[in-house]
């Protein structure tokens, strides 16, 4: 029998502690422009996606729906987003990154790509590719109805 302190880490404790780490770094990074991280998601998400509705960019970054609207609120008084209403009617709202919104997110970028290539560091190129496949082969599984 494995004695409990010889076991190895579960996978998932070490994604947790790394996401961690990666989120206090990216908090104070974002904090310098003005960015909150789930903003800066939203941002992001934006970007990749056919304006999607405040519900649809809740969901991507782990809020509630009552919390994106309040981030939605303050990235559109910013002039970072802009909202229409949706083609098919009704309440909901498509969002779209203003041109204000776009530069600020690359210099959010810009914050990542540093924390980035510190924590990268010592990872060689096919390593590097291994991992970000295996990533995604793994938040795949655990939410196939997502895009990652």
């Amino acid at each position: 029998m494995t004695d409990a302190l010889d076991a190895p880490p579960h996978v998932s404790y070490l994604v947790f502690r790394l996401e961690r780490r990666i989120r206090a770094c990216l908090d104070e990074a974002l904090a310098r422009h003005g960015m909150t991280t789930t903003e800066y998601m939203a941002l992001g998400e934006l970007r990749l996606r056919d304006a999607p509705t405040s519900a649809d960019l809740a969901r991507i970054a782990f809020v509630t729906p009552q919390a994106m609207n309040l981030v939605i609120r303050d990235l559109e008084q910013r002039g970072l987003i802009s909202r229409h209403p949706h083609p098919d009617g009704g309440r909901a709202l498509r969002t779209r990154l203003t041109a204000k919104g776009l530069d600020t997110l690359r210099r959010c970028d810009s914050s990542l790509d540093a924390i980035e290539a510190v924590m990268l560091a010592e990872i060689d190129e096919p390593a590097l590719k291994t991992l970000a496949e295996t990533l995604t082969v793994c938040a795949r599984a655990l939410r196939p109805d997502m895009r990652v």
